[in-house]
């Protein structure tokens, strides 16, 4: 008969799955919610902007709202990140999922490009708390030896709901842009969930219980953990900047490079859901495949592995194909890459900080980076109009991940350490 530690998983409890489980939907309607207006932003601009509608200013106002987007998670990932050392995990994960579901939804009744752009902002505060406090949860309930691999299948939950997304937009097409946003009101179940079968991480109560109100945002910059937060938060910036900078600009470039074809509005619906299905494919094998390659060659290596990967393979999509049967082809490896080294975060951020402050650190270093990072969008729309195209704009977005190489020097190894 095998013994225990033959087989790993057979240590995790039924609560630890539960808690899996409700972190891992909230995650993937948080994909979910994101990835919606991506997928609409065509048809949603044309009919709100209405005579301006030329790719210029889809491109021009759909960065803007991307820009804005992401200033909403920076602000949500580190307003709620603090909150979670406070109020707790679960408490924290249950309000951020009611935020972004209630303001999916009412985006759908935007008549401005102004309004939806505020809407997604409110939006995006529920994402970016939802993370910081979901990611910190699974990596203080799972056992240490199964962390890692937790944080994997966590993070997975993003690919998921792009394939939620995509599925979505391919089962109501030819129905109003609109509807797809009132869809995005489903993660609230998730919440009620979350509120019935999830408690408090026995690590945060102690910790709660020794530290008491210590102000925790400070505590990120004193000089033992300095360094560590401007490491964080540059490896976050370079991931969301390339991330939110290219490669979801997908359905635009699949849009363009199939507007010659004369195609009517129903085949370029499927085919566009198609290819970000593909893109998908091979992000959900990158967020899996990240955490055992961290622990192979350690953080750092798997961190340099994917940046190296997303470097040749965002001009290789943008860029090369001549046609849309060789995107689909190239565009599993681009999501492999560029949203693979995702799950390099719930692993590698509650490494760099203890219990008291872990949930602080992590959502501020994902988040805090991320508010740089909203130039990425902005830049491509700026981009698309200096260079004609979104293949052109966003293939040129690649230079970053030369710039997380460099940051990569300063990073401190964390392979082997159990959370503190």
């Amino acid at each position: 008969m095998p013994s225990p530690s033959a087989n790993p998983w057979r240590q995790l409890s039924r609560y630890q799955i539960v808690v899996l489980v409700v972190a891992w939907l909230g995650w993937i309607f948080d994909s979910m919610d994101a990835t919606i207006y991506a997928l609409v932003l065509n048809p949603a601009l044309k009919e709100l902007l209405g005579s301006r509608h030329a790719t210029a200013d889809i491109g021009w106002y759909g960065g803007i709202i991307f820009a804005i987007f992401l200033v909403g998670w920076a602000l949500g990932g580190v307003v709620f990140g603090i909150l979670a050392d406070y109020l707790g995990r679960a408490r924290t994960l249950v309000i951020t999922i009611l935020i972004y579901a209630l303001f999916t939804g009412m985006a759908g009744f935007s008549h401005t490009w102004w309004e939806l752009a505020l809407y997604r902002f409110l939006t995006a505060l529920g994402i970016g708390g939802e993370w910081a406090a979901g990611a910190t949860l699974v990596a203080e309930v799972w056992p240490e030896s199964l962390r890692v691999k937790g944080a994997g299948l966590l993070q997975s939950a993003w690919g998921a709901g792009y394939f939620l997304a995509a599925g979505m937009y391919l089962l109501l097409a030819g129905q109003s842009w609109r509807v797809m946003f009132f869809v995005g009101i489903l993660p609230a179940f998730v919440a009620m969930i979350a509120r019935m079968k999830v408690r408090e991480p026995e690590k945060w109560m102690h910790a709660k219980a020794a530290a008491g109100s210590r102000l925790t945002l400070w505590e990120l910059f004193t000089p033992e953990r300095r360094r560590d937060t401007l490491v964080g938060s540059a490896l976050a910036f370079v991931a969301v900047f390339g991330l939110w900078g290219a490669t979801n600009w997908t359905p635009s470039l699949i849009r363009e490079l199939l507007g010659p074809r004369g195609l009517d509005a129903g085949a370029v619906t499927k085919m566009v859901s198609y290819a970000v299905m593909s893109l998908n494919a091979g992000a959900i094998v990158g967020y899996l495949a990240f955490p055992p390659i961290a622990e192979w060659i350690g953080r750092r290596g798997a961190f340099l592995f994917m940046m190296l990967g997303a470097a040749v393979t965002l001009p290789a999509t943008f860029l090369a194909p001549g046609s849309y049967s060789t995107v689909l082809l190239i565009l599993p490896l681009l999501g492999f890459f560029t949203n693979g080294i995702f799950s390099g975060f719930p692993v590698y951020l509650p490494e760099l900080f203890p219990t008291r402050i872990r949930a602080t650190g992590s959502g501020f270093c994902f988040n805090a980076g991320r508010t740089l990072a909203a130039a990425g969008p902005f830049i491509t729309g700026v981009l698309v109009v200096r260079l004609g195209t979104f293949a052109r704009a966003a293939s040129s977005i690649a230079l970053i991940y030369v710039l997380g190489m460099i940051v990569l020097l300063f990073a401190r190894e964390t392979k082997g350490h159990a959370l503190s």
